[in-house]
């Protein structure tokens, strides 16, 4: 659109009061600490949800399968410290075999005895 006023001066020749300044400068700092504050605020929000994932691994993998002899029965098993405990009945005899639970290598054997 044209301006109808061809006589008024452009607002780029305009000079400014030392009032409206110190407003516009004020308005400007202002603007500065806002922008400021709410960038620190995406900033903290990246933070956590990169700690967040980064966290919240999955656990380590687990042996899947662990051998007992055949033929026996097994009575528990318990995947503690590291550690898959089985105890199984095998004949008259009542074992514990504890094994790595990464590698499912045997670590030992305890028999269990009836008293």
């Amino acid at each position: 659109m044209s301006n109808p006023d061809q006589n008024q001066p452009d607002n780029a020749d305009m000079e400014l009061s030392p009032e409206a300044k110190a407003a516009f400068g004020k308005a400007r700092r202002s603007f500065a600490w806002s922008i400021s504050i709410m960038l620190l605020g995406f900033m903290a929000i990246g933070f956590a949800i990169v700690y967040r994932v980064m966290r919240d691994a999955p656990p380590p993998a687990t042996v899947a399968t662990v051998s007992v002899p055949v033929g026996s029965e097994v009575l528990s098993s318990l995947n503690i410290d590291g550690t898959v405990q089985v105890t199984y009945r095998a004949g008259e005899s009542t074992l514990l075999n504890v094994y790595d639970s990464s590698t499912g290598t045997l670590l030992r054997t305890i028999e269990i005895a009836k008293l």
